[in-house]
Order: C-alpha cells, then structure tokens, then sequence
C-alpha cells in the first residue's frame, strides 16, 4: 500500500473532536512501542501545520508562540519530533517541555497571556497506552472552543485533501536545520521549571479563591489551622502518568499534608490508564498499609496519565477499610465542599441577588441537582465533553452567574474556577477543605454549613470523619460510565436516525409498561431530552433531533420530581457507543432494570 492510500487508511481509524484527535499511534491498543508510522507522521505534521496556521490569522506581526509538551506514553516523543520541524518552519517559536501534566502545561500558557500564544498537548488521556492523541489551546488555560476546534479539523481534513499534502509537509519538515532543532531541545529543562512554577503559583488561586474582596485567603488560613489540629495524610498511585514530574508532592508539602506514593517514575504504567474499577486497587491498599502506620492517612487518588483527573479512595470508618469512590460520588463530594466554600466566604448568600450556579455534563447524576437545590445554586447541562462544559460555564459568567466549580460527573474529578482543567489537587483539596475548616468566629465549618443547608443538623458532631461527609450525600444509584454494562456495539452509522427508531421502540415500550412503571417505581410521566455542544432542549418532539449529541429519557414522579433518566450518547473519542441509568435511592435493582431495559430498546432499533 502506497503513502496516500495508507494515511486515508489511518485517518479513517481517528476521530477528531474538540476532546482532542485520537487514534492508535503504535503498532495496537496495548503496545509499549516507541515508534509511529509514516502515516502517523504526516499527520502530526498536518496538525501542526494548521495549528500554526490558525495562530497566524492574528493580524499581530510577532511570532506566535508554541508551548508543546506530552503525557508518559510511549509514542509521545515520536509525535513531538514529527511536529517542532513544520512549527518552526511555519515561522512559530517553539517551547518544548518534555512531560508535562496537561493542567501544568495550561497554567503555563494562561501565565503568558500573550497574542498568538497557543500550547499542543500530546495524550490520549485515559485511552490504553497505545493510543495517542493532540490537544490544542490557547492561554484562556483549557483546550480550544468546539466552534475553534471544528475550524482546525475543516482546515485539517482540506490539507489532507491536497494531492500534494505529503510532499508539502515533507518539504517543511525537512526545511530547519540541526542546530535549530538541537536548541528546542536543549531548553526543555529551563522550560519544566517555568511550567511547573505556573502551574503552582496558578493552584493557589484555584483552591483558595482569587477573589481578595471577599477575603477568600481566610479559607487557606482555617484550612492550614486546621490540619495542624487534625493531620492528613494522602496517598497517590501515580501509574506512571505526567503527574509523576508534576508538582503534587511539593504542594501538597507546603500545606503540611503527609503524602506517600507508588508507581511515580514517568512510564510506569502497571495497569489499566482510566482510574476507575480494578484501577483503584493497588491504591486501596496503599491506603490501607499507611493507614495501619497513621490513621491520619484517609485519602488517596490515581490519576490518569495526563493527570487531568483524579479519582478517589477513602478509609471508610464503617467498614473498616479502603474502597473506591464512584466518579459521580467523588464530583459530588467536590460540589458539597466549593458550595459551602462559597458560602463561608460569603461570596454567595443563598437569596440574595448574586446567582450562582454549576455547569455540569448531560450524563452527571442528579445527586448534584439535589445538592445544588439545597443552597440555592442553579445547574445547567451541556453535551459530554470537557469544552463543552467549560464554555457553558464561561457563557453562563457573562450572564451574572458566579460559577465556582464545573465538571463532567459521569468522568470523576472536577474543575474548580478559575481553572478550566480537571485537576486532582483540586479534587482531594476540596475534600481537605471540607475535613480541616472548622467553625471561625461566627461561621460554621464547611461540613456543618452543607449538614445546615440540607437539612441534615443531625448528621454534624465534631469529629466528624471523611465517612459522614460521605454518607450525607443524596442517595443516587448511577452506572458507572466506564464500566462494561454501560458500553454498547451498534451497527447503525446514523446516531439521528437510530435515536428515530429508538423512540418507535421506547413510545410503544411505554405504553406497554407505564402502570408496571408506576406501581413499581413511581414513575408518572416522563421528559426527551437532546445535549449538544452547549445547548439542553427539552420536550423533544422527534428523538432523533438530538443527533450524535446526547439523550436522555427523565422520568418524573407524581408530584413532578425527577427521579430517574436513562441516557445515550455515541463517544466522539473512542468507538463506542454509552448507555447509563441515574435513580433516586439504593436499590440497586431498579439502575440495572433501567440500564437493561436501556439496552433493549437501543438493540431492538439498531437491527
């Protein structure tokens, strides 16, 4: 097979989305191989091209700037090789910084600030190790818009187009000599340290707030009053990830949080990259051994290996042991501490004119709708995708809203503001916060303010412990997005129409059930619901308007309170296609009659 025939061959296999272009650099999913092919060169080489293009619309005259960095994966130096040459010959000044978290490398690019400033991370984030992928940003600290980011794929797949693309691209790549590229290079240790000082100094704001008017500085003084009183201790199976030359042992030192650690040499990837399910084990048990040690160690996370997300493990009181938070708990969990952060430092008074509200993903369990509701804050839905979400959020700032915190509950992790990022400092820093402020003078410590808030009073005592934060978190039984049962093959090419043929099925579904439903569950009515890109539209008349974005079927109880949904939505990074469930309670059983029926009905229309 000839050059040509080969790159339309891969590009057929990737898909390109505003999460990031993804696809198999190696030789296959799970391969530890360093090398990329021909084919795969040349597309990181178009890639590169059209990025420095974009840059150069500005009609600034200095060149732009490029920050370029990758997770630990094995084929992530092949790919920077393949695309400095065509950035430099486009005329940008390239700043190479070798591993880098992606928050870390986007604190960087927020810290220039500077026109025609833009970075490129290479990871696939937590698909297996033989994937790879390219992130584009600019310095607002998050990757592009879905609207930008689709104007690079049009000018992307165009260059493809050209008959003469790889000659072109050949040609550019050949155009800088040696000594050039041997400086990049050589400057990829004085370029880590500007990164991680960035991203340091950047998590300060983040965690504490960066809004001095409301004396937001006093939460790190309680925090760190704290934690004298009562030590934590956190322990981290990094797996090998970005976060492994990240900034994570240092920051968490400053605050005087013991941490201790497992896998934390870059590349020492010994199990599966998404942390969740078996993932979380071997941090269990780190967990589990430290706290024999300390009983002061009660956390734990694993990142993936872009180190953008982070879940959780915790010593559970009540069993006696270490276990997993879900994602849709852990999101949750950072929601309850940054609402009552809010609330602490008075920027928010529930009531008051100023609105606050979360932005949140179509697939995030409504546990957050119930904590929301408790202080008063609003929540808005986007489709899945992480720029989605951000931009909703930035949207909703222009609007009035004050918008804390953000995230995809169905993904774990959240980002706090003025980030636009997961990050897991974040994550077990909002946890911190929530076991270490206590009461201040007038104000009541975090967890009380929630147990006030929610009507809860009787579940505060003073030596509260990470357990009874958990266990006052509204009751939600929700699939796991990552797990087995919630992914399915279809054959139907067209999401539109398949959604079509799914409310065929569903209508006559309904029909069929609805008194069964209602004795059963309590479910009176029910809503269609389409996400895309940043748009929710309910009362969908033809199911199949909601496209490739996301669908969600609400079920209501007789008084009209949400009390369920099954979704669905095809990966716009991954060839899958995700069904989930989401039911007020813990039965068990009612989530997975919800997702097995979910499953049915899809299979029954995609035939």
């Amino acid at each position: 097979m000839d050059l040509k025939n080969n790159l339309n061959e891969t590009l057929n296999n990737m898909i390109l989305s505003a999460s990031g272009w993804r696809g198999i650099f190696s030789d296959d999913e799970e391969s530890k191989s360093e090398k990329i092919s021909k084919a795969h060169n040349v597309i990181c080489a178009g890639a590169a091209f059209v990025f420095a293009e974009y840059l150069n619309c500005c009609c600034d005259p200095c060149a732009p700037i490029v920050l370029l960095g990758s997770d630990t994966r094995p084929t992530g130096k092949a790919i920077a090789d393949a695309m400095i040459p065509v950035l430099m010959a486009c005329g940008c000044e390239v700043r190479y910084v070798g591993i880098t978290a992606a928050p870390e490398i986007m604190a960087w690019a927020r810290s220039l600030n500077t026109a025609k400033t833009g970075f490129i991370y290479i990871s696939a984030s937590h698909n297996p190790i033989g994937h790879n992928g390219i992130k584009f940003g600019l310095t607002d600290g998050g990757v592009l818009h879905a609207e930008e980011a689709a104007k690079l794929v049009t000018a992307f797949h165009k260059l493809m187009e050209r008959d003469d693309s790889i000659e072109k691209l050949e040609k550019l790549s050949l155009a800088v000599d040696t000594p050039r590229l041997e400086k990049i290079f050589s400057g990829e240790k004085n370029n880590k340290a500007l990164a991680k000082k960035a991203y340091y100094d950047f998590c300060g704001d983040v965690v504490w707030g960066a809004n001095l008017s409301v004396n937001t500085l006093d939460i790190l003084s309680a925090s760190k009053e704290g934690l004298t009183k009562k030590p934590l201790g956190i322990v981290c199976d990094f797996n090998g990830s970005a976060r492994t030359v990240s900034i994570d042992k240092d920051f968490f030192a400053s605050l005087g949080v013991k941490f201790e650690c497992i896998n934390d040499k870059p590349g020492q990837i010994v199990h599966r990259i998404v942390p969740e399910g078996e993932s979380l084990i071997p941090c269990c048990k780190l967990l589990e051994e430290a706290h024999e040690r300390d009983s002061s160690f009660v956390l734990g996370y694993v990142p993936d290996c872009d180190g953008d997300r982070g879940n959780l493990v915790i010593w559970d009181d009540t069993v006696a042991k270490a276990r997993a938070l879900e994602a849709q708990e852990v999101f949750a969990l950072a929601c309850v501490a940054e609402f009552s952060q809010l609330v602490w430092t008075k920027e928010f008074i529930p009531g008051k004119a100023v609105k606050a509200a979360v932005a949140v993903n179509d697939p995030t369990s409504m546990r957050v709708d119930r904590i929301a509701k408790a202080f008063g804050i609003s929540v808005f839905r986007a489709e899945v995708g992480e720029a989605n979400v951000v931009t909703l959020a930035r949207k909703l700032r222009e609007e009035g809203y004050i918008v804390r915190i953000l995230g995809e509950g169905s993904a774990g992790g959240n980002i706090t503001h003025p980030s636009a990022v997961r990050d897991p400092i974040n994550t077990i820093l909002a946890v911190a916060k929530m076991l270490s402020v206590n009461s201040v003078n007038e104000r009541k410590g975090l967890f009380e303010t929630w147990c006030n808030y929610s009507n809860q009073v009787e579940k505060y005592r003073e030596d509260f412990t990470l357990a009874d934060i958990i266990a006052s978190l509204p009751p939600f039984v929700t699939t796991p997005a990552y797990s087995k049962d919630a992914i399915l093959q279809i054959k139907t090419h067209d999401h539109g129409e398949l959604k079509d043929k799914y409310q065929k099925v569903f209508l006559r579904e309904w029909e069929e059930r609805k008194e069964q439903l209602k004795q059963r569950f309590g479910f009176c009515s029910w809503d269609a619901i389409a996400y895309n890109g940043t748009a929710e539209r309910r009362g969908l008349p033809r199911f199949g308007e909601a496209g490739r974005g996301g669908l969600k079927v609400l079920f209501f109880d007789g008084e009209g309170t949400e009390t369920a949904y099954i979704w669905m939505r095809g990966s716009h990074t991954e060839p899958v296609f995700r069904i989930m469930a989401d039911v007020a309670g813990t039965d068990a059983g009612v989530e997975r009659f919800l997702l097995d029926w979910q499953r049915k009905m899809i299979m029954i229309a995609d035939e």
